[in-house]
């Protein structure tokens, strides 16, 4: 059996579900979800809590013959993510590692049984000094929980938006990029220590092709010249490569300054 898992920072899952603008391709983001039909679908920057999803979102909450879950930040239209799944988990958590850390509603991790599954909106470090310290804690607190499971003998996937590029061959303009937060070389040396640590970049083992990116800036409008960042990612513990029979990037659907992506997995 074959577990597809799709992930996307959607910007606003209200916004793309908009059934006025249809934003994706002329259908909401329910409809894309189950035109898909992929087992499970990792939402990031939701930017809503579940009590917010009336009306027209209210699909949202029960979609298809999926099972949804949702970690929301305190402040309302800010972070959050969801999942979306046709198995149900035997356990859900909401939590990285500590109050503060968790009050953005950045995190759900689902036990499977087969696997354990991390879907993480990962700080984003531009805006100031302490934004950073943040980020890079949350960085620290998410690895320590993610080993735990892994040491445990956990096949453990890792996916969302971690508003890093690891490798220069992750955006389009390293060097112009090298002293702004998303490519700095402590945000870097982390993810090295990521990989070090023994989790494997899932698309990196199918692709290593060049102009491969998963956000772009809107204001530039960046994406009709492809001048992008490769920041969302799935990884999985190097024990369970096997299991991993493809890793793709849907650059094609628009709706978001992200595009979606996915891995199929034997489980």
């Amino acid at each position: 059996m074959t577990v597809r898992i799709l992930s996307w920072n959607v910007n606003g899952i209200r916004a793309v579900n908009n059934k006025e603008k249809k934003k994706i391709q002329g259908i909401t983001f329910a409809d894309w979800v189950l035109k898909e039909d992929a087992d499970i679908v990792c939402v990031q920057e939701t930017k809503a809590h579940p009590d917010q999803l009336t009306g027209e979102n209210s699909n949202l909450i029960s979609l298809g013959n999926y099972h949804s879950y949702f970690s929301s930040a305190e402040k309302k239209g800010y972070s959050g993510v969801a999942v979306y799944s046709k198995k149900e988990p035997l356990e859900v958590m909401h939590e990285i590692g500590s109050t503060e850390l968790d009050k953005e509603g950045r995190t759900l991790i689902l036990d499977f049984g087969t696997f354990v599954l991390f879907n993480i909106y990962y700080p984003n470090g531009k805006g100031s000094p302490a934004r950073l310290e943040f980020k890079m804690n949350f960085y620290d607190a998410f690895l320590k929980r993610a080993e735990q499971f892994k040491n445990d003998g956990k096949t453990v996937v890792v996916c969302g938006d971690f508003n890093t590029a690891h490798k220069e061959i992750d955006l389009a303009r390293p060097k112009e990029n090298s002293k702004v937060s998303g490519f700095l070389p402590v945000e870097r040396d982390w993810m090295d220590e990521f990989v070090n640590s023994g989790f494997v970049d899932t698309f990196r083992q199918f692709n290593t092709e060049p102009g491969n990116y998963t956000w772009w800036d809107l204001v530039t409008r960046a994406r009709d010249r492809n001048v992008g960042w490769r920041i969302d990612y799935f990884f999985i513990d190097s024990n369970s490569t096997d299991k991993l029979t493809n890793a793709f990037i849907m650059a094609d659907v628009m709706g978001s300054d992200h595009c979606p992506l996915g891995i199929d997995l034997k489980d």
